[in-house]
């Protein structure tokens, strides 16, 4: 079943991308979810058009995306939290932390953007966290978690 998807969809595809699904998936989670519209020759001709037209603007996006990309490049970020004598954080870092330290240096990023590279970060050390800021540009950054 061939569909076009109407917002990012984790593991599918972004938006606008034409994906084969299973007919399941596709008619009763991504099609009632309005996550998806079937892949049908009007709404082919509908997409190609839209996609032509949008490709002026995706390129700035772009651009900007890559822009804020090299000001993050090398930015080593350092979370506070509260840890035990042993260095073992009570609780963990999540990408919320990660998100609160960027908007203070002056990044507005999501949080669901943010996908830090180890399972669970429990204990003071350096980890390594991957900002998505387009479906093309991505960024490492560093950060550091230290005993308050």
């Amino acid at each position: 079943m061939r569909i076009i998807l109407k917002e990012d969809v984790a593991n599918l595809g972004h938006k606008n991308d034409i994906v084969d699904v299973k007919p399941g998936y596709g008619r009763n989670f991504l099609i009632p979810k309005g996550l998806a519209i079937l892949a049908t020759d009007s709404a082919l001709k509908v997409h190609a058009e839209n996609m032509r037209q949008r490709a002026h603007k995706e390129e700035k996006i772009r651009f900007d995306a890559k822009t804020v990309a090299e000001k993050l490049d090398g930015l080593k970020l350092t979370i506070g939290a509260k840890t035990s004598s042993t260095g073992k954080i009570f609780g963990s870092v999540t990408n919320i932390q990660i998100a609160e330290a960027l908007e203070k240096e002056g990044f507005a990023i999501e949080r669901k953007n943010i996908l830090i590279k180890e399972e669970h970060v429990k204990e003071v050390g350096t980890y390594t966290a991957v900002i998505k800021l387009h479906r093309d540009v991505k960024v490492n950054i560093e950060f550091e978690v230290v005993s308050e």
